[in-house]
């Protein structure tokens, strides 16, 4: 294994492009140290929506030019356009609507794209040969393209699911068959703002009824209607607005953030599914530094995360705190290589959190994790790994508690410490879906609330032990190790395990060693 193969270069392939002149106040570069600023002080408004509505008074609806927003047909992705293409010309009307909207005024990457149309779910289903209604309580179409699965909602279903009969302040109630009525009630559905837009790429109008275009150039998140009335009413926007402001590095409007907070607790109340779902967004996408910061401002992650909360607590880290540690520096790593459409699968932000919490528990020599790294990396000769680590000369993180002060090991040694260290990574990862080790290991820090809560499935559990299996002392299966140093994307979000290995080396082994040095491996 050639030495210079191990250059972990970690830059990020995704230069922002510049926004239309009118969105120029916003920043787009989420910087995971900013997050903790997320409450705008200064916003007095009530949150946009019923409150508006409700007083008499008409919205000020706008009809917005794509283009003019910086809106192109290219920036729609091809199995996108073929769904939109079908419904078009069956006579139906589509619309773009959501996060997908957000991002191509921001020229961001849609993690996703989410259509909305005047067809019947059935009318959905008999235009495409790849197609299945699914959900109950809000049936939507699933329609497949390739290997891209795009979702497609009717605006019928919609109306049925209302949960507000509201009057749009013209006069016409909200069953009206005026389009324009039909389009903001379906809007005042959304949970956020800057979420209530929809584009029709074919009229080129993007229709703005809840100021979300206004919220955007101010950077700002807000729920639709009241925020104590929006996360009671589905408790899964705590998670959802927690991820938006963290990826976007958007503020959180003061009376958002309040309910925020004092409305967490409710996020026990969701599936452990739907936890993990908004979990892996919030961890496997890019922004998981930021994520985290947010979860712990706002006192979620203690919830969900009750281990790492109490590494936070140990370890004195403020709420507010814009210092930074081995976890947040693990994950702002591994950010660099991730982007919306180039996620990682679950298992790596899992092995990165047990491989934190062995060191937290058991600090090590540099030399240790970075052989241990490598071992993964080459799919696990731990011997060539140690011959490599010797040759190490790359100064490591000093600010980290978690490694100790280098002491030159002998070969011997070296590989013992490292088959311990694999051992206590892979028990970290047990306890770390274990509700009672869970409970009991908050009880030693009485700050920390208690929590018990376990929503990583077995599968999981079993996919991320897989990453360290390949390290064995006396290789007797060989794995195939990653034959180059480009990512493969597409491999990694499959969870290919080479490529899932040489991404967890990397984000480990330029944490440890970090990429303020000219010199490489």
């Amino acid at each position: 294994m050639a030495v210079l193969s191990l250059g972990f270069t970690c830059r990020s392939h995704f230069p922002v492009l510049p926004l239309f002149y009118c969105l120029s106040k916003v920043q787009f570069n989420t910087v995971a140290a900013a997050a903790i600023e997320t409450v705008d002080d200064k916003d007095s408004d009530h949150d946009k929506g019923s409150d508006q509505t409700s007083n008499g008074k008409a919205p000020e609806w706008k009809k917005l030019n794509s283009e003019d927003l910086g809106i192109t047909s290219s920036m729609i992705s091809k199995p996108t356009r073929l769904v939109l293409n079908g419904l078009k010309n069956k006579g139906h009307d589509v619309y773009l609507v959501g996060g997908c909207v957000r991002d191509l005024i921001l020229k961001r990457t849609p993690k996703d794209f989410d259509i909305l149309t005047s067809a019947e779910l059935r009318e959905v289903v008999r235009t495409f040969s790849r197609c299945e209604i699914v959900g109950r309580r809000f049936p939507i179409c699933h329609v497949h393209v390739g290997n891209d699965m795009i979702e497609v909602s009717s605006i019928s279903t919609s109306a049925q699911h209302s949960p507000r009969n509201m009057r749009n302040g013209s006069g016409k109630s909200s069953d009206s068959y005026d389009e324009d009525s039909i389009r903001f009630n379906n809007c005042l559905q959304r949970d956020f703002t800057i979420n209530g837009l929809m584009f029709d790429p074919y009229a080129k109008v993007v229709y703005d009824y809840l100021g979300g275009i206004e919220d955007i150039r101010k950077a700002k998140v807000q729920t639709v209607f009241h925020a104590g009335k929006s996360f009671q009413e589905d408790c899964a926007r705590i998670l959802r607005g927690t991820r938006i402001a963290a990826r976007l590095g958007f503020t959180i409007s003061k009376e958002t953030a309040h309910f925020l907070k004092n409305l967490s607790f409710l996020v026990q109340r969701l599936h452990r599914g739907r936890i993990l779902m908004e979990i892996n967004y919030m961890l496997a996408y890019g922004s998981a530094e930021a994520s985290l910061r947010l979860l712990w401002k706002f006192g979620i992650l203690e919830i969900l995360l009750p281990i790492q909360a109490a590494y936070l607590v140990h370890s004195g880290f403020k709420r507010r705190d814009k210092r930074t540690n081995m976890l947040l520096s693990l994950f702002g790593n591994l950010d660099k290589l991730l982007a919306p459409d180039r996620p990682c699968p679950s298992s790596l932000w899992l092995a990165i959190l047990a491989l934190h919490k062995a060191l937290a528990d058991q600090p090590r020599y540099p030399s240790v994790v970075a052989a241990f790294s490598l071992a993964v990396h080459n799919g696990g000769d731990v011997l060539e790994a140690v011959k490599i680590t010797q040759k190490v000369t790359k100064p490591h993180n000093r600010s980290f508690f978690e490694l100790l002060e280098p002491e030159e090991l002998d070969s011997q040694s070296l590989l013992y410490e490292v088959m311990d260290f694999d051992s206590s990574i892979k028990e970290a990862l047990g306890q770390m879906t274990d509700g009672k080790f869970i409970s009991k290991a908050m009880a030693a820090y009485p700050q920390a609330p208690h929590s018990d809560m376990v929503f990583i499935p077995l599968q999981l559990y079993l996919d991320a032990r897989r990453i360290f299996e390949c390290v064995k002392e006396n290789v007797q299966k060989r794995f195939v190790p990653k034959q180059n140093s480009k990512i493969d994307y597409t491999s990694l979000s499959s969870g290919n395990l080479p490529e899932v290995r040489h991404v967890f080396a990397r984000v480990v082994f330029d944490t440890v060693f970090p990429l303020n040095s000219s010199q490489e491996l």
